[in-house]
Parts: C-alpha cells; structure tokens; sequence
C-alpha cells in the first residue's frame, strides 16, 4: 500500500491533467462530427462517442497497470518486446485483407488493431535501450548505423509490405531525438536538403527556360547546391580565397554557356550538371590539398544532391503510387482538382474556414454534419474543431497541445539516467510529429497521409498507444523521483 501511495505522489499530474483535457475536449468534438438524430445516446457502443469513451477506459486501466510495474521492467525486455513485436509487424499482410488500400489493420472479433501505432512505443524502448549503454556515444556518422537500422526496420515493413505510408513516416520524428543526443546537425541539414531538392525539381520541372534552353527546376537545384559549396568554403571552412575562385569560376562558366547560345541551342539542364560536377572536382582537390575534414562532408554533400537531383523525376513518376503522386502534384499547385483528389483538403478548409473567431457552436457544425469533410472524426477532427469552435478553439487546442509537448521535454531534462531521457525525447518527438503533419495536412500545407491526432482522433489504436507510451514515460519518471526520497 505504501509503494502506491508513494508512485501517486511521484506521478507528474500536469501532464496527467493535460491528457484527460485532452481526451475529454477529443471525446466532445467526435460526439459532435458524428452525432445525429437517430443516435443521439453520448455513451452508446453503437456510436463512435461512446466507443471512444471505452477506449479511454481501457488507456486509464492500461496506464494504471503500466504505473504498478517496477520502471526496470521496460529497460529489460527492450529488446524483447522489440523483436517480438517486428515479426507482430511482419506477419500483420499475411492475417489481414485490404481495407482503404493498405494491409496494416488487425481484425480481432468486433475491433480492428493496427500494429505499427505500437511498434513507435517498442521501437523508442529499444532506441533508449541501446543508446543508454554506458559506452555509448554518438561521436561519429558510424555510431548511428544500429540506431537507423532499428528505425528503418519497421519503416520498411509498414511502408513496403503493409502499404501504409503515413505511420511509416511518423518514425522518422526519432530524428529529432538523435539530434538532442549529440548527433551533427549535419544530418538535419541533408534531409532537410532532400525535401528542398525534391520540391525544386518537381514543382519548377514544368517551368521552361527562355529560348528552349531547358527547365527550371534542374538549373535552380544545381545552383543551390554550388552556392551551399560556396557558402562552406567562404564560412565554414574559411578558404575564402578558394571560394571566390570556385564563384568566380562557376559565373564564367554560364558566361560561356549564355554566349555559345548565339551559335547553338545549349540545353542548361545538362550544362548545369556539367558544371556542377566541375565544381565537385574543385572541391576534391582542394582536399588533396588541405586535408580539411570538412571537405570530405561537402564532397558527399555534393556528389549525392546531384545524383539525387538527376533521380527526383524517376522517382517521382516510377516509384510512388498515383495517389501519391496526385497527392503530391496537388500540394505543389501542379493541379487543381477540387472535386477529386483535392476534395478532403478544400472540404476542410472550408470547414474551418466558416467557424470564424467564435464557431458556430457544439453540435452545430454543417460542413462536418451533413458528413462534407471525410474523415472528420478522425484524420480530420481538427476541422470539428475550427467550425464549432472557431479560430479561438484552434488555438486553444494548439496552445493545450504545444504545453503537453513541452512538458515532456521538460520531463526528459530531469531525468537522471540516459534511457529515461532518450525515452522521453522519442516520446515528445511523436506527438510532435503527429502534431505537425496533422494539422499540415487539414490545413492543406502537406500531403495527406492518413496521420490521427493523438488524443484528439477516434481510434482504439492512436488512444491506446499514444497513452502506453506515455504513461511508461510518467512510471520511470515516476522512479526517478522515488528514488530522490
């Protein structure tokens, strides 16, 4: 009795309190995007409210037993549950059939499951597991060579064999974990790189040079890249003089290229490419030169963008599925469908749009009654929000969410040991991910992708999930503080 008495002290309550609001406020806003007349019953298993409610339940008791258990526990069976829940991932096409296109949904008698909700919570325990270790350190690119494998393990059999893409994506938020832990933001700035890249070529790949001379999107790219070399070379490295050989030899290069114009029809797709690679060669005997560290991560640099440059439109038209592309061509302004692919994004926005300052009221949404908004008591439960509620309820629901997120954070600085921490960040990482992709999404800023807000959506899954995870983060937070006393 008095080990209980003293895990509820210990328990951190604001954010406890910060899940039931939460929760309730979520609970409310699918009451009000599914209610009818017909169905009027708020506690009804009939009704996706009351569904809901049992879900909540189930996460209290759920969270209730994770807190009785001795914090050790989940840095022992880590591993354990990790592997054991990769093959729950990987067998998960073989005991399911289609539903919405993908393979990813258990069906378990009257309620369906998805796996890789729970394989983020097992894949954060495994992380903080192995980067807990006492020699352990990221000093090096090598060092996170097991960690992404551990990552890129589930992604690869949620994306590839269970063809869901948006809970694939959702692990790339351990990320911004590594980051806190040491790793060179360098990596940060790659990914960043291939999204800035892949925007650039696809979007003004459509965008004719004058004079038949080729298209944007490839000229922009390999300019970027040049000016990131030039950029290193004058600040990071302080070759200054280099750098202004390196610029100055790139315009002449274009000088050329204008000037043979006058005689001959120069395609600056390629003649970009050929002076990209010119400027790679610079760089690389600059190296043999100056043996500067920092020359080998701009060579990379380099060499990789504009192979990944010249790759982007193959991928893009040979690679990715046509809704993605659809999806994709639709965000970037490629298209303009309204009534087809883009449908969900302009409903919601009109949804949100007409809820004004104050919202029309609880229950009183039309956009999201007469069922215009797909989707609306779960991907799309932020659209419930700006009707009813209005910009004052968006904000409030962004303020509440931003608060729990930071709490974590706050709770990850406290902690004493490295996999209480480690934890911890992959925990807020998730949620802030969720966070940005969903309201992106709704808002019509990213593709959609099928991402639920955790606590917000409907779904026995995103409840149940988002609250194991946080309610082991509040039990080792909890130790830490047992052990304090």
């Amino acid at each position: 009795m008095s080990r209980n008495g003293s895990i509820l002290k210990s328990i951190d309550w604001l954010t406890v309190g910060l899940f039931l609001l939460m929760s309730v406020f979520g609970l409310l806003n699918i009451y009000g995007a599914t209610y009818d007349f017909e169905h009027t019953d708020f506690f009804a298993l009939s009704t996706r409210s009351g569904k809901q409610i049992l879900w909540i339940l189930i996460s209290l008791f759920i969270g209730s037993i994770v807190m009785l258990i001795d914090s050790k526990t989940y840095d022992i069976l880590a591993y354990i549950i990790y592997v054991l829940w990769i093959g729950v991932l990987f067998v998960t096409p073989f005991l399911t059939h289609d539903i919405k296109g993908s393979y990813s949904w258990l069906v378990i008698g009257p309620f369906q499951m998805q796996p890789a909700e729970f394989a983020k919570c097992f894949t954060a325990l495994a992380l903080a597991k192995y980067m807990s270790r006492y020699e352990y350190k990221i000093r090096d690119l090598k060092d996170l060579i097991v960690p992404f494998l551990m990552i890129a393990l589930p992604i690869f059999i949620i994306m590839v064999m269970q063809k869901e893409t948006g809970s694939a994506l959702v692990f790339l938020a351990f990320f911004f974990m590594f980051y806190r832990e040491g790793m060179t933001g360098y990596v940060l700035l790659i990914g960043a790189a291939a999204i800035f890249f892949f925007i650039i070529v696809i979007r003004l790949s459509v965008v004719p040079l004058p004079f038949g001379t080729g298209m944007a999107g490839m000229l922009i790219a390999m300019l970027l890249i040049m000016l990131v070399e030039l950029y290193f070379l004058f600040f990071i490295i302080k070759r200054r003089k280099e750098a202004l050989i390196l610029g100055g030899g790139i315009l002449v290069a274009y000088g050329i290229c204008c000037l043979l114009l006058i005689w001959f029809n120069v395609n600056f797709d390629i003649a970009s490419t050929i002076i990209a690679f010119m400027s790679v060669l610079y760089l690389a005997g600059l190296f043999l030169v100056w043996r500067h560290k920092e020359f080998v991560f701009l060579l990379l640099f380099s060499l990789l963008s504009i192979v990944y440059c010249q790759s982007c439109d193959w991928v893009f038209n040979n690679l990715l599925k046509p809704h993605q592309r659809a999806r994709i061509e639709l965000l970037l302004g490629l298209v303009d469908d309204p009534s087809g692919i883009g449908y969900n994004v302009n409903q919601a926005k009109i949804a949100i749009s007409s809820g004004g300052f104050w919202g029309k009221g609880f229950m009183k949404g039309t956009q999201t009654k007469l069922s215009f908004v797909p989707e609306q008591s779960t991907d799309f439960i932020f659209c419930t929000v700006g009707e009813e509620w209005g910009f004052v309820g968006c904000f409030l629901v962004l303020i509440v969410y931003l608060i729990f997120i930071l709490r974590i954070i706050y709770i990850a600085e406290r902690q004493k040991d490295r996999f209480s921490r480690i934890y911890a960040y992959c925990v807020a990482s998730v949620f802030f991910m969720h966070l940005a992709i969903n309201i992106g999404m709704v808002i019509g800023i990213l593709p959609v992708i099928g991402i639920p807000l955790p606590f917000y959506s409907y779904g026995g899954s995103s409840m149940l999930c988002s609250s194991l995870m946080l309610f082991i983060l509040l039990r080792l937070d909890a130790s830490r503080v047992e052990k304090m006393k």
